[in-house]
């Protein structure tokens, strides 16, 4: 299970707008829900955060 703190404060809130992506996230094995959350730390716009969660999956 991932610790919320872990989580960037725009990654959740963008999951949270998605609640498909969200899912798809939530059924990653921890190794690559970790994968994904390093990627998210390295956004730095609202913008760019947005983008990276809608094509996550695509």
């Amino acid at each position: 299970m991932i610790d919320n703190q872990e989580l960037p404060a725009g990654f959740t809130m963008e999951l949270a707008q998605h609640s498909d992506i969200l899912n798809q996230f939530a059924r990653l094995s921890q190794p690559e829900q970790q994968s994904i959350i390093q990627r998210a730390k390295t956004m730095r716009s609202h913008d760019e955060m947005r983008s990276f969660v809608e094509n996550l999956f695509k």
